[in-house]
């Protein structure tokens, strides 16, 4: 049990750290800015992706939420990386950056499945998941 933990702690703080904080301190940049208004997005998209990406990472980090809200959090960053590529794509071609979100798919995946297979292991609540037993 303690692999299961193991991995599912750097998959989740991957999503956290690149999908949660880096948006809340990169999402006002110019090259940010930029990027939305390449893929042919307003502005305010930008803003308003930032906000529901920090509030989604914090919820799949911390396990003070509810179950349901934690399912739509990774279900939302699902839709966010799959329309990301599809975005890159139609706008770049098949590049670097259409690669990127389908790697942060796949980190997401990770999490989500050894999130589920410590929950089928019996662990239950936010005291035995998010504890150092193993």
């Amino acid at each position: 049990m303690k692999k299961e933990k193991i991995i599912f702690w750097v998959s989740t703080t991957i999503i956290f750290l690149f999908q949660g904080v880096m948006p809340a301190l990169t999402s006002h940049t110019e090259m940010a800015r930029q990027g939305i208004s390449q893929l042919g997005y307003p502005a305010y998209f930008g803003t308003m992706l930032a906000i529901f990406k920090v509030c989604g990472a914090i919820v799949i980090m911390f396990n003070r939420f509810p179950r349901r809200l934690k399912e739509w959090a990774y279900a939302g960053f699902t839709f966010d990386f799959l329309a990301a590529a599809i975005s890159n794509a139609a706008v770049f071609g098949m590049g670097a950056e259409v690669v990127s979100p389908l790697v942060a798919l796949l980190i997401l995946a990770v999490s989500y499945v050894y999130y589920h297979r410590l929950q089928r292991q019996g662990i239950e609540g936010a005291s035995t998941l998010y504890s150092s037993h193993a």
